[in-house]
């Protein structure tokens, strides 16, 4: 995982939690579905951040069946608080230090476009992933409805067009059911199949859902962070009405594209492209 997008994540633990951590638990319950994970079965969880994916796996597994890996070591201390017993080490998905075939399902929550090479960063999991075993992965839907962000980076064009650039939905390649599912079968995994995963969080007000954003936390407080304050109250009023003024205690909902596919039970060979 490389420092153009990555590097926007190495700020406090809480403040990850309390922007798009917030949808965490729920999106790993419904990855880990998608990816049917057993009791029986040894987990990997690439670029673990604070480790909600890694707990909810833990409650599947069992902690002592559960490693973690991430580039941030103050992620990776609160993943190993979160996550008593689990394995968790320093490591980018692209060189993961660990033998081929080590477990029998892979998991990356909301890093894949995080990752400085996708293609190699897939081929990891897969590489450590049995024969027959499943590799997983969700990202959001930045171009559509993940409504958090959507409308964080509408109001950022309006007050700025540059920001359009930066926009999550135009950036990041692999944010579409067909990337998603061209970068699995590229890798050579066999059973590619897409899925929508639909968190929603809870917040107590808005002051609480921009708080994180103040922090430069990924790359929309990053763009922030970015501005004077005067663009930041501006930025942030024009995000309040986006998201269409809400009083105290509200709940939004996100859609994220997830894709699974299994390791190949013969051979070790990735899809040529002509």
């Amino acid at each position: 995982m490389g420092d153009d997008g990555g590097s926007t994540f190495r700020t406090s633990p809480a403040a990850y939690d309390g922007h798009v951590g917030r949808y965490g638990p729920e999106l790993a319950r419904g990855l880990i579905r998608l990816a049917a994970v057993s009791s029986s079965d040894r987990v990997i969880d690439v670029g673990c951040g604070t480790g909600l994916l890694a707990a909810e796996l833990a409650i599947v597994v069992g902690p002592d069946n559960v490693t973690a890996v991430d580039p941030s070591e103050s992620f990776l201390a609160a993943c190993r608080t979160r996550v008593p017993g689990a394995d968790v080490r320093l490591a980018s998905a692209e060189s993961l230090p660990f033998d081929r075939e080590s477990f029998d399902c892979a998991l990356s929550q909301l890093v894949v476009n995080f990752m400085s090479d996708p293609n190699a960063g897939v081929a990891e999991m897969r590489r450590v992933t049995k024969p027959g075993g499943r590799v997983a992965a969700c990202v959001w839907d930045y171009a559509g409805e993940m409504t958090l962000l959507r409308a964080f980076w509408d109001a950022a064009a309006a007050l700025d067009p540059e920001a359009r650039s930066l926009d999550e939905g135009v950036s990041m390649r692999n944010a579409d059911p067909d990337s998603l599912r061209s970068l699995w079968l590229d890798v050579g995994l066999d059973e590619v199949e897409i899925a929508e995963l639909r968190p929603s969080a809870h917040y107590a007000s808005f002051a609480g859902l921009w708080e994180p954003f103040a922090t430069g936390v990924a790359p929309s407080g990053a763009y922030t962070v970015s501005l004077d304050p005067q663009g930041q109250a501006a930025l942030r009023d024009e995000f309040f009405n986006r998201l269409g003024s809400p009083a105290a205690d509200f709940t939004m909902a996100a859609r994220a594209w997830a894709v699974v596919g299994r390791s190949p039970t013969t051979g070790y060979s990735t899809r040529t492209i002509d």
